[in-house]
């Protein structure tokens, strides 16, 4: 438990951190309409199932339609 306690200022601003780019990622899918590849409701699903971190960066990388 003591372990824990010494974590938690490392630990806090990560998942922070981490919710902010699922939101942001989510808030992106839902507003853009075009792809590079797949389909609106694939990228929710990657993005939401591969929460840490992968999901969203995925989106980035692969499925982000350059503007």
């Amino acid at each position: 438990m003591a372990e824990l306690k010494e974590m938690l200022p490392f630990v806090i601003p990560l998942i922070v951190l981490e919710l902010a780019l699922l939101a942001y990622t989510i808030h992106h899918i839902l507003t853009h309409s075009t792809y590079k590849r797949g389909s609106r409701a694939l990228w929710l699903v990657i993005a939401i199932v591969g929460m840490e971190f992968i999901g969203p960066v995925l989106y980035f990388l692969l499925g982000k339609e350059d503007s």
